[in-house]
């Protein structure tokens, strides 16, 4: 059985969804069209230990260390495509970023770095699964699905300065 649950953080309350196995969601509670995906009205609010977990990387992460998201068992429940995607993303490193056509590159499509952005856009793990690492062509801060402000908050946090991220 699916539970959510929903925290506050730094930067507005989170919702998190998972059952006795997995995490499957984890976006602000303001983002509605990642919570529109399930009918949240149906789902009990409860903890299991994968949402303990998260909860915990969350505090962790928070608090400015760097903790692993595969520490985590996550189950996003997308495309193939898109699992590549958000695979990819977790190999970016804590306070590291880059560029959609650097990405893209990565993953080997260079020539998809619009479906590459549309992947990462539709990221169902906020925060855990790292999207907000990804710049826009120049380095610069584009589309975050949780908000410029809040993208530039997590940026500084893993030590960027803020000063330097511009949109």
């Amino acid at each position: 059985m699916r539970y959510q649950l929903t925290t506050p953080s730094p930067l507005g309350p989170v919702t998190l969804l998972g059952d006795d196995q997995a995490l499957y969601g984890l976006w602000f509670a303001d983002q509605q069209h990642f919570g529109a995906d399930y009918d949240l009205t149906a789902i009990p609010t409860g903890s299991t230990a994968p949402l303990t977990l998260a909860l915990d990387w969350l505090r962790a992460y928070f608090d400015g260390q760097a903790p692993s998201p595969f520490d985590l068992p996550l189950q996003p429940e997308v495309t193939d495509f898109r699992a590549r995607v958000l695979q990819g993303l977790t190999q970016i490193p804590y306070g590291q970023t880059v560029t959609y056509q650097q990405f893209a590159d990565q993953l080997g499509q260079p020539t998809a770095v619009r479906a590459v952005g549309g992947a990462v856009g539709h990221n169902p793990l906020s925060i855990v699964i790292p999207c907000h690492r990804v710049l826009g062509r120049h380095g610069e801060l584009t589309g975050y699905a949780g908000g410029l402000d809040r993208k530039i908050v997590l940026l500084t946090l893993e030590g960027h300065d803020a000063a330097t991220l511009t949109h």
